[in-house]
């Protein structure tokens, strides 16, 4: 009888353990960008997509910048300037900001509107 009781339990452990289960799918990226995953190029990762931020953050900051100055500008010349150097001229800024690598700022005197957009 003893035997059979330690048994019984040995039993219904081996049996559980041979139902045939299926794979967890495997999680994809969505995007063409995103982290490998891999953790030997995770260091990579990491500085590429600090690098990235960094240039975003910078295109914002020197967009908003000027476009605050033009319409600072409007508000007290009644119009737009005929081009962001007439905004170091009247002392609005002190200099014009550098366009990040590869990309070039364009203003459009007739909307007052500056954007910076790739070369």
């Amino acid at each position: 009888m003893k035997t059979f009781v330690c048994f019984l339990p040995m039993a219904c452990l081996f049996f559980s353990g041979c139902e045939k289960k299926e794979a967890a799918p495997s999680p994809k990226a969505t995007n063409s960008t995103a982290a490998t995953g891999n953790p030997i190029t995770a260091p990579v990762d990491y500085l590429g997509a600090i690098g990235k931020a960094r240039e975003r953050s910078i295109k914002t900051i020197d967009t908003v910048s000027l476009n605050q100055n033009v319409q600072l500008f409007y508000a007290q010349e009644g119009r737009f300037p005929k081009s962001l150097d007439e905004l170091v001229e009247q002392k609005y800024l002190p200099s014009l900001p550098a366009a990040p690598y590869g990309n070039k700022i364009e203003y459009d005197p007739n909307t007052g509107k500056v954007k910076v957009v790739p070369k």
